[in-house]
């Protein structure tokens, strides 16, 4: 399969199961620092018992986004550990975004983030 394809498909499955969530990040320091929010379409996941190991712990989730809206939502594509996710209301940390594990023939398909909070 192609880059394009596994895009087409990862859309339908965002069409079917996905969600609104905000991606957050503040700038500057004290209590009124500005922010940047950008409401993007994700798949929110808990993980697995055996997927507790290493740096993720019980409570995490994960979370899937499409690299295309991130884009189309003018969010940088640096995400990066401190930056922010709003889940149904809930301001979440990103702990570890992913940019490696969903790229297909070296395309960027979504980022694969690991959020506590």
């Amino acid at each position: 399969m192609t880059p394009e394809q596994i895009k087409a498909d990862y859309r339908r499955s965002m069409d079917a199961v996905g969600e609104i969530v905000t991606i957050r990040r503040y700038t500057g320091n004290g209590p009124n620092r500005p922010r940047f929010d950008a409401d993007v379409r994700a798949r929110v996941v808990d993980y697995e018992p055996d997927e507790l190991v290493g740096p993720i712990v019980q409570g995490d989730r994960k979370l899937i986004v499409l690299a295309e809206d991130l884009i189309a939502a003018q969010v940088p594509l640096d995400l990066r550990k401190g930056d922010k996710v709003v889940v149904r209301g809930r301001e979440l940390n990103i702990e570890a975004p992913d940019d490696n594990t969903r790229r297909v023939a070296g395309v960027l398909i979504a980022y694969e983030l690991q959020v506590r909070g």
